[in-house]
């Protein structure tokens, strides 16, 4: 066996455990660990652009993408810690606030640090994107895990949080396998060379499949309450949009001109390339999730 593919089930057998356990305490260890992976793949994405000569405002973007998933849960509002669910009630007005505060400061410490010559616009918008790709986007995982269901019992929160991610992995995983048996025409050849149509497809498939066989499992105290076609919606949503930021990130890649990230994570590059499906796939299906009112 490749000394890479074994490094890649190495990890993802001790990383996918861990992060279901994770996703079923909830609270701290949840946000926590969100604030963990947006730190890191904040700094990822300022390191592709120091690539290109742009100085991003570290300090204040890492401040950031700390502050998304802790402010996220601990504006919850409270039952019994336990939740009423993230979105069932109007946005807290100190959120915009702080958001508006925290974007003068960036202003401010560019006025400070960056002069014409230093390229200000593309370091502010670096820095203001880098947090919300990396940290925001990820922290709507918290509408998963607390909708007006999930809310109610550890169990119901982990089946909601965790569809999309196990969609997500077996989709990936059956795209590259089928990519590799099959090739094909290229899925997007200027990004990302190895992706097919073949394998976009088999991975599509996979997921709605996955979609359906995880609605079926009956959790100690929880039943999952989606139909077949609302399962089906899920999966492909979630193969979809996965799909799409992948691609998404290769495009940020190929601008600096790297194959990954970083080498942060044995076998699978850094955190960006291993949740870049995520990315776009939780905010999709949160957006589902809102609609049928999980």
């Amino acid at each position: 066996m490749p000394s890479n593919l074994t490094q890649r089930i190495t990890v993802s057998a001790i990383a996918i455990p861990a992060v279901l356990w994770v996703l079923y305490l909830g609270g701290w260890p949840l946000a926590i660990l969100l604030a963990g992976l947006g730190t890191l793949g904040t700094w990822e994405v300022y390191a592709l652009a120091r690539r290109q000569g742009i100085r991003p405002l570290i300090v204040p973007g890492l401040l950031a993408a700390v502050a998304i998933p802790v402010v996220g849960y601990v504006t919850l509002e409270p039952t019994v810690r336990g939740f009423v669910c993230f979105y069932c009630r109007a946005l807290n007005p100190l959120l915009p606030s702080l958001a508006a505060i925290w974007l003068m400061g960036v202003f401010g410490v560019a006025l400070r640090k960056r002069g014409p010559s230093d390229r200000p616009l593309s370091a502010i918008a670096v820095t203001v994107l880098a947090p919300l790709y990396a940290s925001g986007l990820l922290s709507l995982l918290y509408v998963l895990r607390y909708g007006p269901i999930a809310a109610v019992r550890s169990t119901g929160g982990l089946w909601f949080a965790a569809l999309p991610l196990v969609v997500t992995w077996v989709g990936d995983t059956a795209a590259m396998a089928a990519g590799a048996a099959l090739g094909g025409p290229k899925l997007a050849p200027v990004l990302s060379p190895q992706k097919t149509w073949a394998g976009a497809v088999a991975g599509t498939l996979a997921a709605v499949a996955a979609a359906l066989a995880l609605g079926a499992l009956h959790l100690p105290g929880f039943t999952p309450p989606l139909t077949a076609p609302e399962r089906v919606a899920v999966g492909l949503i979630v193969a979809l949009a996965g799909q799409v930021g992948d691609v998404a990130e290769s495009l940020l890649k190929r601008e600096a001109g790297v194959k990954d990230s970083s080498t942060l994570i044995p076998g699978h590059g850094g955190v960006l390339d291993r949740l870049d499906s995520l990315y776009f796939a939780i905010p999709a299906t949160a957006l589902l999730y809102t609609a049928l009112q999980l």
